[in-house]
């Protein structure tokens, strides 16, 4: 147990440290909907506030909506060649099954009504706010996006996120409620020639400081 434990923790340190922000897929291999739904469904095991999951995934495979998706993102290449473009979206009512999520765990025992009473009334306080809605709609997807883009690399695939999309056309284009906030496309397929190598990192020094010496470069 202890070694494929270790095993598995290996597995998760090396797709981190291989990931690459691919650009270059190859379209003659596309990904099967059972493929689709478990990566999403690793997705879905990242961390949210409350748990309230504020993810919201739409997969786009059809190459005509992968065409009308490459028109509204600048018109990359890579949206149609990817096998799976997916569109993350958090969303900013997520606080309104605040109930129904807690009551979940209260019916799995991981802990009381109280309890879940108590954090129901925290959200509702917490989620008062606009902005709040909005910071966390983006963290929560953005954790959800980054653990797909893992599993897909653990996978033997290859992924892109981006930020080159224009949010208002994209839901104008999609019909996208306004509930849900665009935060970002992942191109998700099997890798084809041309992709760079995994890029520099600033050095550690350059990002932490140990304790509350804010004097950073």
């Amino acid at each position: 147990m202890k070694l494929l434990s270790l095993r598995k923790r290996m597995d998760a340190l090396e797709a981190i440290s291989h990931r690459i922000s691919a650009n270059q897929f190859d379209p003659a291999k596309p990904l099967t909907r059972a493929e689709i739904d478990e990566l999403v469904q690793y997705a879905t095991q990242a961390p949210s506030s409350f748990n309230l999951q504020h993810w919201r995934f739409a997969a786009v495979t059809e190459h005509s909506d992968k065409e009308r998706l490459k028109a509204v993102a600048y018109h990359q290449q890579k949206v149609v060649d990817a096998a799976v473009t997916f569109i993350v979206l958090g969303d900013l009512e997520a606080h309104t099954k605040a109930a129904d999520i807690l009551g979940q765990s209260v019916k799995e025992g991981i802990f009381d009504q109280a309890k879940a009473e108590e954090l129901i009334e925290m959200a509702r306080v917490m989620y008062v706010d606009p902005m709040v809605r909005r910071d966390e709609a983006i963290r929560s997807a953005s954790l959800a996006a980054m653990t797909l883009m893992l599993a897909a690399e653990a996978k033997g695939l290859v992924s892109g996120p981006m930020v080159g999309f224009d949010p208002q056309a994209l839901r104008q284009e999609f019909q996208i409620p306004e509930r849900y906030l665009p935060v970002m496309l992942i191109a998700v397929g099997h890798g084809a020639p041309g992709n760079w190598p995994r890029k520099p990192r600033l050095a550690l020094e350059d990002v932490l400081v140990h304790g509350v010496d804010w004097n950073l470069p």
